[in-house]
């Protein structure tokens, strides 16, 4: 899943695909180099990130879906909580709503129940403004797997099917260093809920924190953090860096294949 980010503000990329030429140019370069979905973002989450009105948020992303549906064959996820912008995505083509809430907001269970397409479910302890302030958990591992177990439960109640919704821990979502760590050590835990993960540490602080670098320093660690969380069993790998991603899992894909390799 590649990343494509219409803000001014998000922590890496913020900018820098605010014009319709742009991004294109960068969905057909991930698409190159072998992302098979574009996720696209018109609203930064990253730790005290101000909210953004669903008239501006839509701006920023209907006119790109339509863009890209009109212009390349590939599965477009729309990043977003506002069931406004879900609706409106899912009438222009979307294939998959990446929700860092979970479908916790307003509407949000309704309208997606009136759909069919596949649901990003994400934990986040608080909110973007203050999900950062000195987070705790009981059990980390037990108290994200229970906040799973209560929206998969909602899902089910408000009519969407199960086998629509994938998992999304949440790295850097209301958790410290250390939590980090413990999430991507254990992710294969939540393996037991029976639904597809998907990892998404890409030059996230976790990296920059631990090995005190810059965010355009940080290839090698998500590099890393992507290769574990495919062997702890992630279906779905959210990066930046398609290619050198796309290279490092096929390394890794190879070598727990070699005997089918001529």
């Amino acid at each position: 899943m590649g990343i494509l980010n219409v803000t001014p503000d998000s922590f890496s990329d913020g900018g820098k695909f605010l014009h319709t030429d742009l991004a294109l140019q960068q969905v057909e370069a991930m698409i190159n180099d072998g992302a098979t979905i574009i996720d696209i973002g018109g609203e930064s989450t990253r730790p005290g990130a101000a909210e953004v009105s669903e008239t501006d948020e839509l701006a920023r992303v209907i006119p790109l879906l339509k863009a890209i549906k009109e212009n390349f064959t590939v599965e477009v996820s729309i990043d977003t909580s506002k069931a406004g912008v879900m609706e409106q995505a899912i009438s222009y083509g979307a294939d998959i709503i990446n929700d860092v809430r979970a479908l916790q907001n307003d509407n949000c269970l309704n309208v997606m129940a009136n759909t069919t397409v596949p649901i990003c479910l994400m934990h986040m302890q608080g909110l973007p403004r203050t999900m950062q302030q000195a987070p705790k958990y009981n059990d980390l591992i037990g108290d994200i797997s229970d906040f799973f177990k209560q929206r998969i439960d909602a899902c089910l109640t408000a009519g969407i099917a199960r086998e629509r919704l994938i998992l999304d821990p949440g790295f850097g979502f209301g958790k410290t260093l250390s939590q980090n760590y413990q999430l991507l050590n254990q992710l294969s835990a939540f393996k037991a809920l029976g639904l597809p993960i998907l990892s998404g540490t890409s030059r996230k602080s976790m990296i920059g924190n631990l090995l005190s670098c810059e965010v355009t320093e940080r290839l090698a660690g998500s590099l890393t953090t992507a290769i574990i969380a495919m062997q702890q069993g992630a279906s779905i790998i959210r990066v930046h860096d398609v290619k050198e991603t796309v290279d490092a899992l096929n390394i890794l894909k190879a070598t727990n294949n070699y005997h089918v390799l001529n």
